[in-house]
């Protein structure tokens, strides 16, 4: 299993979608703006994480991502499994080359398939749910955000009253009169 920049912040944006909870669903820009990662870069890692199974999405206002089953379902090695791409793990054709070549990565071979083993057995062992109430322990603030369902009109300005003059003329007569 790889780990990369992507991992970490798809780990990240689910932690902040199970620290949500029961707040509705979760926009890509809220994401985004909290963690300082591009929405579209959040888009891609999204769409991978929908196709696994892990979130759903709601559009239309008021929309965006929730988990779609429990927290403690979801374990880190699940996330970081639906983003990584299957070009980016190791695969078995590529251990049986290094076997017949019998370079030194076929010797170790074995070394790095048992820590791999290990290190997906670890990230199993953790769920998104424990993951997000170290986060709460931790002081971690959940922001309170207004429902943003139907369409809402813009508050009317009010009218700005002046006791400045509204013309040159006006200017002139008062500039006039104080002497």
């Amino acid at each position: 299993m790889r780990l990369s920049t992507k991992s970490r912040f798809a780990v990240t944006a689910m932690i902040d979608i199970a620290l949500q909870g029961n707040a509705g669903p979760v926009s890509l820009a809220d994401i985004g703006m909290r963690h300082r990662i591009s929405v579209s870069y959040l888009e891609q890692l999204f769409s991978k994480l929908r196709h696994s199974g892990l979130v759903e999405s709601t559009r239309g206002p008021g929309g965006g991502y929730s988990l779609s089953r429990a927290s403690e379902s979801i374990s880190v090695a699940d996330i970081i499994g639906a983003v990584e791409t299957h070009a980016d793990k190791p695969g078995k054709a590529d251990a049986d080359l290094a076997m017949q070549q019998g370079s030194g990565e076929g010797m170790t071979q074995a070394l790095w398939a048992a820590l791999n083993a290990k290190m997906v057995e670890h990230m199993q062992s953790i769920s998104l749910r424990h993951l997000a109430s170290e986060q709460r322990a931790k002081g971690v603030k959940i922001e309170a955000r207004p429902a943003k369902r139907g369409v809402f009109s813009a508050p009317k300005p009010k009218p700005v009253y002046t006791t400045a003059p509204n013309s040159v003329f006006a200017l002139g007569r008062s500039l006039l009169g104080s002497r």
